[in-house]
């Protein structure tokens, strides 16, 4: 099936469980290297509010903002949640440039999402300046987005699974900008020497990456997923 992948062979995310204390996410990960983080908070209530027929039945009506799938994104547009749960939302397409493929995630309206996001439970660790914003997603099989950077942040997993590649700061990954995770996976990665590979992890329901400062990162949902991230600006 079109946007079929499996999982890394390995995952070369470190992971913590809640034993982690502040003080030790602050000197280990906070400024230096990425952790998936498991049993640090509970959602089970947001999730249940992220079923389908939950998400259709407040928000079917309402408009969400689509975003081209490349690197440098600037193409947006609007469609009903509705049209695009039932119209859109299917498998990546291996052949489709990131400028034809359009992706929901980020450009959340915070006055109509608020109610959902309000039950969310967030990660426990900030970053000392810095204050969050949510962003909200909902993909197909096989889709993601390319390699880009930002700020600090984390993401979660709420259904499906998310398979992460992630580059420090200073390693600059071969990509082209517009080409979708999943073509760079089969026309990129194999070639890789295993010192030029990207670290990377497939995050399931439950559990939280955080990527520090200008970190690297490319996503490639494995299942339809619905996820949300913390931004830390």
């Amino acid at each position: 099936l079109a946007g079929t992948v499996p999982e890394e062979e390995r995952c070369t995310v470190e992971r913590a469980d809640a034993s982690l204390t502040y003080s030790l996410f602050l000197q280990r990960f906070a400024f230096s290297r990425p952790v998936i983080l498991r049993g640090v908070t509970d959602n089970s209530a947001f999730r249940a509010l992220c079923t389908r027929e939950k998400l259709l039945a407040a928000f079917g009506a309402r408009p969400v903002r689509l975003s081209t799938a490349n690197t440098y994104s600037y193409r947006k547009v609007d469609v009903p949640f509705q049209e695009y749960v039932e119209q859109l939302l299917k498998p990546q397409d291996p052949a489709r440039l990131g400028s034809d493929t359009l992706y929901f995630f980020g450009d959340n309206n915070f006055t109509e999402w608020g109610p959902l996001f309000q039950q969310y439970v967030p990660p426990p660790f900030s970053i000392p300046g810095t204050s969050p914003a949510y962003s909200f997603g909902i993909a197909g099989s096989g889709s993601g987005v390319p390699f880009h950077w930002h700020g600090p942040g984390y993401s979660e997993v709420i259904f499906g699974r998310k398979r992460w590649f992630l580059y420090p700061p200073d390693k600059t990954p071969h990509f082209h900008p517009n080409e979708t995770t999943l073509a760079w996976l089969h026309h990129t990665y194999p070639a890789l020497p295993l010192a030029e590979r990207p670290l990377e992890c497939t995050l399931r329901p439950g559990e939280v990456l955080y990527f520090p400062d200008r970190w690297w990162h490319a996503t490639l949902n494995l299942d339809t997923s619905v996820f949300i991230s913390t931004f830390l600006g």
